[in-house]
């Protein structure tokens, strides 16, 4: 996801506050969906929704205003009702913040944590790494 960082994302040293790293894997997350399910709407009609339960980010090097940055998502791992995806915010190629989330499905109506269905796990399991023999 292509991503220019706005003046108002920045804190008064000129860097991208920390809690907008946080904004911007959760707006990648959101086109995630749309590219597995056509839309977050979708999703939910689908019978699923997730929250997030973990997060972690690494800073390797400051982002600024008007910095054109991608955000990149990896499916790391997909649970009976829980998925880990890595997140790497890059810039000119190099990678400037790392970001684990890991989130738990639940159902969209009682926001309970629910095995998603079999279809959305199928979505989610084609984008899972090459397991070696």
């Amino acid at each position: 996801m292509p991503l220019r960082v706005r003046y108002h994302e920045c804190d008064g040293q000129g860097i991208v506050f920390n809690a907008n790293y946080l904004a911007y894997v959760d707006m990648a997350m959101f086109e995630v969906e749309r590219a597995l399910f056509g839309s977050h709407e979708a999703a939910l009609t689908a019978g699923v929704d997730a929250v997030v339960a973990e997060s972690s980010l690494r800073y390797r090097m400051p982002c600024r205003y008007d910095d054109e940055l991608v955000v990149s998502a990896f499916l790391k791992h997909l649970g009976t009702t829980s998925l880990i995806i890595d997140f790497e915010l890059s810039r000119d190629g190099k990678v400037c913040t790392e970001a684990t989330n890991r989130y738990v499905f639940v159902d969209p109506a009682t926001l309970r944590k629910a095995a998603p269905p079999a279809s959305v796990r199928e979505a989610y399991a084609a984008f899972l790494p090459a397991q070696p023999d």
